[in-house]
């Protein structure tokens, strides 16, 4: 079996990552991939935040390529639900310009971010500025520098500080996604900026590909592939696509997750007849079980301290949500609202949990607070499937299926705000937000 591997330049529902890991491997085929996926996205927005700020955010000066870089930073703020956008048409500022306080005031602007962009040879320097216009002070200024491929990069960065500088919240536009993409008769690991834009291939099969999920450090990922007639456990390194089988024993290896540290996964196997959860170490050495259960226990993930686990378990008649330390001892059930909740995660801060909860037939995404037990319905369904926290714990990226496609989709945790990254060329499964990485 072969399978085609992709390395960045520089760098099916995930519930079948553990009981439903036993589907027969698909044909073999090779296809050559390009570096870059060319597929368009439209992003829908629905929803405000409960607070919005004013913003100018005017274009940015002196080259015709920096004109995408204010459209870049405006669609940033605005995907967040935050940001109420003034319109700054014909500021005709420069990094180097003197703000009219009063006048952007009189505007409805709270602030202004504008900048200017040099270019010497291939290389651009983008300075920017961001004011506050009711303080009269300026609240951020600096400059990036790069190719041109870097601009979109440079821009996500400018608006990550500026979203930092007014909520006093780390901005996640810079960070990266990751999904597999199903065609008719290929899958596509791909990896995208966190607006669903540049995607590029890292691995493409014919076989099935599952279960992808990022290093703590944004280097790697780990993901499940069929290409060896069964699920096999691998861990890939991006930027030179260069991967290691890392739990290849006998039956389903499946539902890899990364602990905090990156130095461990939690995976689970079905070596001794059932579907059971294992520690292993990031090189495949240190195999340890970590507890013994009848019936089902998968879809493990680590709580943000390293500590515990999270998993989904039928132990108790019906998939349900457990918590067991990292050194095993009695599994602890978590949720108890409805009759079916799968695919669980922890908040970065540890204070809440997202999963997968079925009521009545629809699978939607619910988020349930850690200490009180209380729920939240964040999404309607029908088919809401996969959700992962961004690495800031502001937001929420899942699968879903609206009007009949199958599309990446991103709600708010106070379910406020939703967006829906519209792909034209397949079925998005197991999206997965990958880490700050600077």
């Amino acid at each position: 079996m072969t399978v085609t591997l992709c390395a960045s330049e520089a760098t099916t529902q995930r519930a079948t990552r553990g009981a439903g890991v036993v589907a027969a491997a698909f044909a073999t085929a090779i296809m050559l991939c390009s570096q870059t996926v060319q597929a368009q996205l439209r992003v829908d927005i629905s929803g405000v935040g409960a607070t919005q700020y004013p913003i100018a955010v005017a274009d940015f000066a002196n080259t015709p390529a920096a004109q995408p870089i204010g459209e870049i930073i405006r669609a940033d703020l605005s995907r967040s639900g935050q940001f109420q956008l003034i319109n700054a048409t014909g500021a005709n500022l420069t990094a180097e310009s003197q703000i009219d306080h009063d006048n952007w005031r009189n505007r409805g602007a709270d602030y202004v971010a504008y900048g200017s962009v040099a270019q010497t040879g291939g290389q651009y320097q983008i300075t920017y500025r961001l004011v506050d216009a009711v303080n009269r002070v300026e609240l951020d200024g600096i400059a990036f520098a790069g190719n041109e491929k870097e601009l979109r990069r440079m821009s996500h960065r400018i608006a990550d500080r500026i979203y930092e500088k007014i909520t006093g919240i780390r901005g996640v536009f810079s960070t990266r996604i990751a999904y597999v993409l199903q065609t008719s008769d290929t899958y596509e690991l791909q990896i995208a900026d966190a607006d669903g834009q540049n995607p590029q291939v890292m691995l493409r099969s014919k076989s099935s590909i599952i279960s992808p999920a990022w290093s703590p450090d944004g280097s790697k990922l780990a993901y499940v592939s069929f290409e060896s007639d069964k699920p096999v456990v691998y861990v890939q390194t991006l930027a030179t696509g260069k991967r290691e089988p890392i739990a290849n024993f006998k039956g389903n290896n499946s539902a890899p997750t990364w602990a905090p540290s990156g130095n461990q996964l939690a995976v689970v196997l079905s070596r001794d007849g059932i579907s059971q959860i294992y520690t292993i170490n990031a090189d495949g050495s240190g195999l340890r079980r970590v507890m013994r259960s009848p019936l089902i226990d998968t879809e493990p993930s680590y709580t943000p301290d390293g500590g515990s686990l999270v998993f989904t378990s039928d132990r108790g008649g019906n998939p349900q949500i457990y918590q067991v330390g990292l050194n095993g001892g009695e599994a602890r059930r978590i949720t108890f609202n409805g009759s079916y909740n799968i695919s669980p995660e922890v908040a970065p801060d540890g204070n809440s949990l997202v999963y997968v909860t079925r009521r009545n037939g629809a699978f939607r995404v619910a988020l349930q607070d850690m200490h009180t037990g209380n729920e939240q319905l964040l999404t309607a369904g029908p088919d809401d499937q996969s959700p992962s926290f961004a690495p800031n714990g502001m937001q929420i990226l899942y699968s879903s299926v609206q009007g009949g496609r199958s599309v990446l989709a991103v709600t708010s945790v106070d379910g406020r705000v939703r967006q829906t990254l519209s792909s034209l060329n397949g079925k998005v499964r197991e999206p997965t937000w990958g880490p700050f990485t600077d």
